[in-house]
């Protein structure tokens, strides 16, 4: 496969979000070339308000990548599509991809896409959210069919920011819930870093360990055909994780 031939997959976050591109690019390389768009910035705006604006602007956001042949697009914003419910969800995503000519999921539709492969149903939520958005983002999995068996708030020292969660804060707060071994949890959210937290979450035990990252990825690979491998032919470990405890269903 040639540089020039390699699928190409368009990914939208928002403007600060430092985790979505790197998480996503290590675990679809070198099978796809990632490629951004970002939402503007909204300064003065609350939270709630940038949700609302990005559903309003993610036609024209996608629309930027203009000529660019794209085999997929995955946009990695949680928050702004839980506001949608999954039915809204899959329209506006359906609606965009129907009018680019390619493949359109938010994050939380490829991670219902997940779990309906997986057969998951039953689910822990990691979140690391506002308790107002934590409980729209537990109704959007509710509605969909999901059933949240306990939810674990994250926090960033003493505050609510996805942004600023470190690997030490993941790791501390998951670990004194004192989950089952055999849990699913769902990280939910595309800026919070998770990788090396994974690693020491799931060390040990058999839980099926499910990021939005994680599962946009995997969308993208499952819609475009691309077979992600490293030098050595495996999987990019998340991803051989999900297999791994998932059989062949994965």
């Amino acid at each position: 496969m040639t540089m020039h031939s390699t699928a190409r997959l368009g990914v939208v976050v928002p403007s600060g979000n430092a985790a979505a591109e790197p998480e996503i690019a290590r675990l679809t390389a070198p099978a796809m070339h990632l490629h951004t768009s970002r939402f503007p910035v909204l300064p003065g705006r609350t939270l709630r308000e940038r949700l609302d604006v990005y559903n309003e602007q993610l036609p024209d956001v996608i629309a930027g990548f203009g000529g660019l042949a794209l085999d997929a697009v995955a946009v990695a914003c949680s928050g702004s599509h839980y506001l949608l419910d999954p039915d809204g969800d899959r329209e506006l995503c359906d609606e965009i991809a129907q009018r680019a000519g390619y493949p359109v999921a938010s994050s939380t539709l490829a991670t219902l896409d997940t779990c309906a492969d997986l057969g998951l149903t039953d689910i822990v939520l990691v979140s690391p959210y506002e308790p107002w958005l934590t409980d729209l983002s537990a109704q959007y999995w509710q509605k969909a069919g999901l059933n949240i068996t306990r939810v674990v708030p994250v926090r960033a020292g003493e505050r609510f920011s996805p942004y600023d969660v470190t690997t030490g804060d993941l790791v501390r707060q998951v670990g004194a819930a004192d989950l089952a071994p055999d849990a699913t949890l769902l990280f939910t959210g595309t800026g919070m870093f998770t990788f090396e937290a994974l690693e020491r979450i799931g060390d040990g035990n058999d839980r099926t360990l499910l990021t939005s990252n994680i599962c946009a990825a995997r969308w993208a690979l499952k819609h475009t055909d691309a077979t992600p491998a490293g030098p050595d032919g495996a999987l990019p470990r998340p991803l051989r994780r999900l297999a791994d405890r998932a059989g062949s269903r994965a």
